[in-house]
């Protein structure tokens, strides 16, 4: 019961958190857009399901990840904590991120959602978009 509760608020939270009605403490992605050519040899990293790079950009370093869906295959995060009150990147491992400062998790896998109670703000999560052999992320 308890297991399915948790799910329905995280669910509720992950539809009601678009960024016009994120709550005022919450950050808002940077404006930017960047273009990362499958020759870029990080780039490699990402390729196979649950693969996995980092590069520059955003706030803090972005985190673009492959999800093994055959649509929607990228997803990307900035890698600041979310309550913006650390000065490292967030790290990445078992499909969450992690703010090395106050232990808070995001998963990957719902768009951000914080999995540590108590926190409501979602990492921040960017547009991919998949342009022949490279790939964009950009925030619109």
């Amino acid at each position: 019961m308890l297991k399915k509760s948790l799910f329905f608020v995280s669910l509720f939270a992950f539809f009601s958190c678009g960024e016009d009605n994120l709550p005022d403490n919450c950050l808002r992605p940077a404006s930017f857009s960047r273009v990362i050519s499958s020759n870029n040899p990080d780039f490699n990293k990402a390729l196979t399901p649950n693969g996995f790079a980092i590069f520059p950009g955003g706030i803090k370093g972005i985190l673009l990840f492959n999800t093994g869906k055959s649509k929607n295959t990228y997803v990307a995060f900035d890698l600041i904590c979310p309550t913006n009150d650390c000065n490292n990147q967030m790290v990445f491992e078992n499909r969450l991120l992690k703010c090395t400062c106050d232990g808070s998790t995001y998963s990957v896998d719902i768009g951000g959602i914080p999995q540590t109670p108590g926190f409501i703000c979602p990492a921040l999560e960017y547009k991919v978009t998949e342009i022949g052999n490279s790939i964009r992320i950009s925030n619109y």
